[in-house]
């Protein structure tokens, strides 16, 4: 009796086991349906160019330190000329080259406009794991592919100048138009999203 109890413990702890192995291997999408989400036609051309740098989409750590590794991925650093970058929980500070350099260039342009303030930039590059963690927090999370998941997007705070969070309509204004600027030029897409209160930035491969 001893014997099979034995046994069933030891197919209980097995089964136990696996079952947790399971949960730390299998991802937390479904790529198929996270595929299957049409973007809206303000956002497609954010994907599109985003598309064009020949990063695929990052699935997860491994995918990033992959671009990494290559030179593809280069690091942004917490802060610049014009900017902050906030502790990422949900992201991680790295761009594809243009990314940066167009990060940087944003920030010294608001920087010289405003003589000397800074914005604070809130997200970078996400994984789809990283997104499926942000979405089990901010249910407005895109379900679908995020152009965070190619390397050349950000999203800067409008609520938030000099490192502190209140609104600043004179900052705000001056800082769209710093990124009207770059949109004219042919260089960004933008989009102010109120529910985030941040403009997201797509670089494109000009």
């Amino acid at each position: 009796m001893k014997k099979f109890l034995c046994v069933v413990f030891a197919f209980v702890i097995q089964g136990t086991y696996h079952s947790q192995e399971a949960k730390k291997i299998l991802p937390c999408y479904d790529l198929t349906e996270v595929l299957k989400v049409e973007p809206t036609l303000l956002y497609k051309p954010h994907l599109d160019a985003s598309k064009s740098f020949g990063v695929k989409i990052l699935k997860d750590s491994k995918a990033v330190q992959k671009y990494i590794n290559n030179g593809k991925f280069h690091k942004v650093s917490k802060s610049g000329k014009g900017y902050r970058v906030q502790k990422l929980d949900y992201s991680r500070a790295w761009m594809v080259s243009k990314g940066k350099l167009m990060l940087e260039r944003i920030g010294a342009r608001f920087s010289k406009e405003t003589k000397g303030n800074t914005f604070t930039v809130s997200s970078i590059t996400r994984t789809l794991e990283d997104q499926c963690r942000l979405r089990r927090v901010n249910t407005n999370a895109s379900l679908g592919i995020s152009s965070h998941n190619y390397g050349n997007s950000f999203d800067i705070s409008y609520v938030r100048f000099d490192g502190v969070l209140r609104n600043n309509s004179r900052l705000e204004a001056a800082l769209e138009k710093v990124l009207k600027y770059y949109y004219d030029a042919g260089r960004i897409y933008y989009i102010k999203e109120r529910q985030q209160s941040c403009f997201h930035i797509t670089v494109k491969n000009y």
